[in-house]
């Protein structure tokens, strides 16, 4: 098992870092619609569709992400895009938790495909519109996903003593969460200290927000997208655990599927851009 891994993550790194630092954003926006394509198929598999139809709807969010970029998306997305992703995620989100694992299949099947595939595709956007943005404001808002996750983890095994969602995924705890938001803290005056320091040509996502919204508004921000992630993790593993599927597919040896890597990253990166706009 862990040699899958390392060699699935040295394939993904290979293909991932030159389209990452490459100058053109079409590399890097096609290579990840491959991917948020192939999540669009898993989401389809957990959500009842047969193989061949679920190919289609993931078919469909590539087919959306295309048509996106042919608009200039990519560079300039309407804002309010990133407002009704920030509605789904906080209010549906909450709803779809707070309803539990029995009752997500009850919702229509139509409803839970259509919401699967807009929220990729609008992850897959602003994914796209980040690295449009720069490398330097898009590695800020993809190490505060995975600040959050590791924080989480080790402050979760050292001190974690309340179940955060048991039902969900029982080795989560709030005090995992709060390890996670105190990491991503400590991550932003990190990476604010080195954009002062080295002067980017892009402010990375915290220099951004602390110019735009100040101290108390940065905190609050961070707090606000570290909890997301954390909503993007449960939804994942309710959808999983209706489906009685412990990954969310096999495309990745030793990691589960591609929706299993991003579920944290989903709500995220929309968010951000929505904060940014503020």
């Amino acid at each position: 098992m862990l040699g899958q891994r390392i060699v699935t993550a040295v394939l993904l790194l290979a293909l991932l870092l030159p389209a990452l630092f490459a100058d053109a954003v079409w590399p890097f926006a096609l290579l990840t619609l491959v991917l948020v394509g192939a999540g669009g198929w898993e989401w389809g598999r957990l959500n009842g569709l047969p193989f061949g139809t679920a190919l289609l709807l993931g078919a469909a969010v590539a087919s959306g992400g295309l048509a996106a970029y042919a608009a200039g998306w990519v560079e300039t997305a309407p804002p309010m895009l990133w407002w009704l992703a920030m509605l789904l995620w906080v209010l549906g989100g909450a709803w779809v938790l707070g309803r539990g694992v029995a009752r997500w299949p009850a919702l229509p099947p139509p409803l839970r495909w259509v919401l699967g595939a807009a929220l990729l595709w609008l992850g897959w956007l602003a994914l796209a519109q980040a690295k449009a943005v720069g490398v330097n404001f898009l590695l800020s808002v993809f190490v505060l996903v995975w600040m959050a996750d590791i924080a989480a983890y080790f402050g979760g095994r050292a001190f974690g003593r309340r179940k955060l969602a048991p039902a969900i995924s029982p080795g989560k705890s709030w005090e995992g969460v709060w390890s996670g938001m105190l990491g991503v803290l400590l991550l932003a005056v990190a990476w604010i200290a080195f954009d002062r320091a080295q002067a980017p040509s892009v402010p990375s996502l915290y220099s951004h927000l602390n110019a735009r919204l100040g101290a108390i508004g940065l905190v609050l921000a961070l707090l606000f997208l570290a909890a997301l992630s954390v909503v993007g993790d449960l939804f994942e593993s309710l959808v999983k655990r209706s489906a009685g599927a412990k990954d969310s597919s096999r495309l990745l040896p030793g990691h589960g599927g591609v929706l299993d890597r991003i579920d944290a990253l989903l709500p995220v990166f929309p968010l951000a851009l929505a904060l940014c706009s503020l």
